[in-house]
């Protein structure tokens, strides 16, 4: 690899830490700068790497969030164990079932977050706690746990986003602690995926350490901003993160 390729990669893990931190999404930016920066490996080799440097951005901003907040830990820790088992499920899949027939139904679930988003500009602004009942904790614990892990170790893009409106929706937590919520159960699936990965041999060990460190030193700036500037900043890096996984699975459906 030459340097300018390997600079560009790691620019990208920055970044890619940075809005993982936020409100999730950082693949958008991590994986295909790895396809594009990194060309002739294979695809399950890129997957495979970008959760290496996942996994290091999101349990470093777990451990953030964790040292100013206070995340919801009685929801957040079980869903987050029972991640890594559902994640390892999707990430087995993988190879079986076609990214293309998911794409579409991606593409409108996305769309009904930003629609919710604007619809409802109090959302997320100030926590609710009179949603959270039996129920609703026991769901907060299996959509994000089971469905959304599942879906990390299958597909991918948007998993941060999808649990940061589970915990929104489902407990009626502002922004902020919805972010500090899903790092946890995300480090989850990435660990999940991860092990299969490695199992498989597909992680390239040096690049993604090294990519790692960059995801991590992004993802410590942008927890902090998340925290520090509050639910209203991460409400708009949610809306940006929801229209660029739109825009990028519109593209790579109908290019």
């Amino acid at each position: 690899m030459e340097p300018e390729q390997l600079v560009l990669l790691l620019m990208a893990a920055l970044a890619a830490g940075w809005v993982d931190a936020v409100v999730g999404g950082g693949g958008l930016i991590q994986l295909p700068a790895l396809m594009v920066f990194n060309p002739g490996q294979p695809v399950a080799a890129a997957l495979a790497t970008n959760k290496l440097a996942s996994i290091a951005g999101t349990s470093s901003a777990a451990y953030a969030y964790l040292r100013r907040t206070k995340p919801d830990l009685d929801v957040a820790g079980p869903a987050g164990a029972i991640a890594v088992a559902s994640a390892a499920g999707g990430a087995a899949c993988a190879a079986v079932i076609s990214s293309d027939v998911l794409r579409p139904v991606i593409m409108v679930v996305l769309l009904g977050v930003a629609a919710l988003v604007v619809l409802r500009p109090d959302l997320g602004r100030v926590p609710r706690p009179v949603l959270r009942t039996r129920r609703r904790t026991a769901a907060a614990v299996l959509v994000p746990g089971v469905l959304i892990a599942f879906y990390d170790g299958l597909v991918g893009p948007g998993t941060g986003t999808f649990l940061v409106m589970a915990f929104t929706g489902l407990l009626g937590a502002d922004f902020v602690r919805a972010s500090a919520n899903s790092k946890i159960i995300n480090t989850g699936t990435n660990l999940g995926a991860l092990i299969v990965f490695a199992l498989q041999g597909h992680v390239l060990w040096a690049l993604g350490l090294a990519m790692a460190a960059c995801n991590i030193a992004g993802a410590q700036l942008g927890a902090h901003m998340a925290i520090k500037r509050g639910a209203g900043f991460v409400r708009a890096v949610l809306l940006c993160v929801v229209t660029a996984l739109v825009l990028k699975l519109a593209l790579d459906q109908f290019a």
